[in-house]
């Protein structure tokens, strides 16, 4: 019962995240299943977050497409590559050592604080559009970004939000608000992707599946009405989470090196 309640109030959590500031959540999902619900492999850890990780993606997708967030032609190219990167970094990561993963993933954290501390609003080109003038152009950096982002993504069982939308600022100059609603479409394709290769492996509590969604659905409405309500204080919310974000990885180093010393 405790087990079921702490699973539920972590996806609640990782969803209030989630509607809050918009991204970011998801990169709590494996700590908090591992520590906080005491799921004892890493692995089914990671595994059982990309499940959550992708639905979450594809409900915030659909409301990004009505708002017409999305440039599709550059976000399928990046999440198409990205898949690739996605298969062979899940399949890596399903080979590595949990608690060298963890220590890992904890590395990995501080790197997204960092990153979420610097990301700016950014005007960019809201009109930019691949075409068959520009692919050359285009292309090279669309492909290559992919590539590392869906490794990254697939190796630590991440959706990678804040890989992606840097990733597609710099390779396309879109501005932010696009490069957030096209960055969920490789969200999704890295988490779907992510999911199926643990699953084939057996490495998915899909019972822990449903209890995180679960709560995942009520944070995400508590998030989102949070947000209406302190909309004009967003960059401040992010860079409280990412001190939040920041001190987790501390703690996952902390104890992933005490754990790899035996």
């Amino acid at each position: 019962m405790l087990h079921d309640a702490l699973a539920t109030l972590s996806g609640s959590l990782v969803g209030f995240v989630l509607g809050l500031i918009g991204g970011g959540g998801s990169v709590l999902a494996v700590p908090l299943l591992v520590y906080v619900v005491g799921v004892p492999s890493p692995h089914v850890a990671i595994g059982t977050s990309a499940v959550a990780v992708a639905l979450s993606a594809l409900a915030s997708l659909a409301g990004h497409a009505r708002l017409d967030h999305v440039k599709w032609r550059c976000a399928v190219i990046f999440a198409a590559t990205g898949v690739v990167g996605a298969l062979i970094g899940s399949t890596l990561g399903k080979q590595f050592d949990g608690q060298k993963l963890l220590l890992l993933f904890g590395v990995l954290m501080l790197v997204i604080a960092g990153l979420m501390f610097k990301k700016k609003d950014g005007q960019g080109d809201a009109f930019v559009a691949l075409t068959r003038v520009n692919a050359p152009t285009l292309l090279p950096p669309l492909v290559g970004y992919g590539m590392v982002v869906g490794l990254l993504s697939g190796f630590f069982g991440i959706g990678g939000g804040f890989l992606v939308v840097p990733g597609l600022m710099a390779a396309t100059r879109m501005p932010l608000i696009f490069a957030v609603g096209s960055s969920l479409v490789s969200v999704a394709a890295f988490g779907i992707t992510t999911a199926g290769n643990y699953a084939s492996s057996g490495l998915i509590d899909w019972v822990l599946v449903a209890l995180f969604i679960g709560g995942g659905i009520i944070g995400s409405a508590l998030g989102l009405r949070t947000s209406t309500l302190l909309a004009s204080k967003k960059q401040m919310l992010s860079r409280v989470f990412a001190i939040i974000v920041a001190a987790v990885g501390i703690y996952v180093v902390l104890r992933g090196l005490q754990n790899v010393a035996g």
